[in-house]
């Protein structure tokens, strides 16, 4: 055997017995290449309040999403997924960090706080590890994103007709569709703005459905045959639960006919002045067509002349038709992405997430709007895919309770990048490859926002597979309990009920032990100034 011969034999078996993690000087220069091929892409489309009650596959029967759907069932979609704080930028932070709001910093969206950057986000820790990094729709953690390699975002919450985009160069309007205008720049960068040889990660973030709810012209007709059943319980008394009464979000009494319903003629000075903003930046032909189709909507309404509840029920009907309709929109463009990434070649070995940042009331307890710890608020549909690394028995539907905390560390664990201790949610990998079926045992909450639009009370709490249980404080000081099994639209509060007693003290050792897990030890004292007084109640 010659010498080059002999070397190259101790250098086959040294390669053989090495352990993983372990490299020759030559493997080590080819080692990062190979890395970015094996490594998944990542796609985190995220709207903006949009329900699980109305995505098709979650079952309750009120809208179409054929493109949810199809994501769905090519992975697999969560039951109990949980935010940590039903509002939008707070909502945010707690993605990007992977921690509370406390432990954050960013607790609401009116005390004049802005997102403090210079804290550790996925994002950033994604870069270092030599991902490509972008996100593009809204932000709204008023300021410029860090992390990211490529930004487009919208101008504050953005508007739903030709938006402003804020990118490093500065702010371009748009002409379009808000929707579509954010697939068209997600696709774009997709296409024509990454390096293909690296791993990606990329953000898509729609501003719909948020408040106002104004469709696309193309879908100003759909769902308006449509009937949709009112909530059981549309017509709640509050009974036994204080916080719930003082509220300002009922559809009937607090929605506006001019700007939430588009009845121009029937404004008033406590509107939003949403609608005039939008109408301001539509085309003269964009609002011809918009404003003919809602004026023959509105001469209608002053010939029925409907008062009371009859009055609160045709709200009720407004607000789900064009809220389902700006769905539509959404899942459309759901449907272009699925399509470019199957067709080029990216589809197998992308994770591709569909959530919202909270959930959203869709009439029950008579409520728009999110905020609170009730199921619908603090409950948003989560959907993966992963065709190369889900495992192949998973089931369709998962029942596992999941929170937004968890998804940095999941990205993170995906990605190959170690997850920093500090961060306070779990990676999801382990249930998403079939070798645990349990996240956690217990999600817990904190709002914030008080005093403020919408008198949603300052509040916190925790739930389990069965129980929750709140304390909702500042100006007032009561608690909350319910039984989700057998009263899963929480109208019977149970706390103080005798028969309960030691649910209640195991929910009160399960918040305890929540707050110190969370370094919370102490939740009612906050650091900040309070806002002004809320709004009066509407009378109309």
């Amino acid at each position: 055997m010659t010498q080059k011969e002999l070397k190259k034999m101790k250098q086959t078996l040294l390669s053989c017995v090495l352990l993983p993690g372990v490299l020759s000087a030559a493997e080590k220069k080819s080692a990062p290449a190979q890395e970015k091929q094996e490594r998944p892409n990542i796609i985190f489309i995220m709207s903006d309040d949009h329900s699980y009650q109305t995505v098709g596959c979650y079952g309750y029967g009120l809208v179409q999403t054929p493109n949810l759907d199809r994501l769905a069932r090519t992975g697999t979609f969560f039951r109990n997924n949980f935010c940590a704080n039903s509002l939008s930028g707070p909502a945010r932070a707690v993605i990007l960090t992977g921690k509370f709001s406390h432990m954050n910093g960013y607790k609401d969206n009116e005390s004049g706080a802005v997102f403090d950057q210079s804290q550790q986000t996925f994002p950033k820790l994604l870069q270092r590890a030599g991902y490509q990094t972008a996100i593009i729709g809204k932000w709204h953690l008023k300021n410029t994103p860090l992390g990211f390699d490529y930004f487009s975002i919208l101008d504050g919450q953005g508007h739903y007709y030709n938006p402003d985009f804020i990118e490093s160069d500065g702010v371009h309007k748009s002409h379009g569709y808000v929707t579509d205008l954010t697939m068209d720049k997600t696709l774009d960068w997709l296409q024509n703005k990454r390096d293909k040889k690296q791993p990606f990660y990329l953000s898509c973030h729609f501003k719909a459905p948020h408040r106002n709810w104004m469709a696309a012209l193309d879908k100003l007709e759909m769902y308006e045959e449509t009937s949709f059943p009112l909530p059981s319980n549309f017509y709640d008394d509050y009974d036994g639960r204080i916080a719930a009464r003082l509220q300002l979000m009922e559809i009937g009494r607090d929605s506006y006919l001019g700007s939430d319903y588009k009845m121009w003629g029937l404004q008033t000075k406590h509107d939003l002045p949403d609608l005039v903003e939008e109408y301001a930046r539509m085309t003269p032909e964009e609002h011809a067509k918009f404003s003919s189709f809602y004026a023959k909507i509105e001469e209608d309404l002053k010939k029925q002349n409907l008062k009371g509840h009859a009055l609160w029920e045709w709200k009720y009907q407004r607000f789900m038709r064009d809220y389902c309709k700006v769905i539509s929109s959404v899942d459309d463009n759901v449907g272009r992405l699925i399509d470019y990434l199957q067709h080029n070649g990216l589809w197998e070995n992308t994770i591709v997430i569909y959530t919202s940042d909270q959930g959203f009331m869709m009439g029950e307890h008579g409520w728009f709007d999110k905020r609170w710890i009730y199921e619908q608020t603090f409950r948003a549909p989560f959907i993966i895919s992963y065709p190369a690394g889900l495992s192949p028995s998973l089931p369709k539907e998962m029942s596992a309770m999941i929170q937004s905390i968890d998804y940095a560390p999941t990205f993170l664990d995906y990605a190959g990048v170690e997850i920093p201790s500090d961060i306070q949610g779990v990676s999801l990998r382990p249930l998403l490859e079939g070798r645990t079926d349990r996240a956690h045992d217990a999600v817990y909450y904190h709002f914030y926002e008080y005093p403020a639009f919408h008198a949603v009370k300052r509040h916190y709490g925790c739930r389990t597979d069965r129980y929750k249980i709140a304390h909702f404080y500042y100006d007032i000081d009561e608690w909350e309990l319910y039984d989700l099994q057998n009263d899963p639209m929480e109208m019977h509060n149970l706390y103080d009920n005798p028969a309960f007693s030691d649910v209640q003290n195991m929910m009160l050792d399960k918040l305890k032990e929540l707050q110190i897990r969370y370094n919370e030890p102490d939740p009612t004292k906050d650091n900040y100034t309070p806002l002004p007084p809320p709004l009066q109640k509407n009378t109309w």
